[in-house]
């Protein structure tokens, strides 16, 4: 049994939940689902500019889990640009 995720401290809330590539209906596409942990890394890390030590600091996590966490997102999203799925975003 794996242990239990600590606790993250997020404060980013995302303005929409679905992003798709233009003219397939969204009921037509895979989807990939970015949770809201991911979401706040890919904030702090690039859009904030700031180092994974410091990111991790203010999620209250670990610099390697902050690093795990990057890259999955990293993945995930790699993964529904190049086979053309959405991008949900959890609430």
């Amino acid at each position: 049994m794996p242990r239990p995720r600590i606790q993250r401290c997020l404060r980013f809330q995302a303005r929409t939940r679905y992003f798709k590539p233009a003219g397939i209906p969204l009921r037509n596409l895979k989807e990939v689902v970015l949770a809201k942990d991911e979401i706040e890394a890919l904030k702090l890390y690039n859009f904030d500019q700031k180092d994974q030590k410091t990111a991790a600091g203010e999620m209250a996590i670990s610099q390697p889990t902050f690093a795990r966490t990057i890259n999955q997102t990293y993945q995930k999203i790699a993964d529904a640009l190049i086979s053309g799925k959405a991008i949900r975003i959890e609430d």
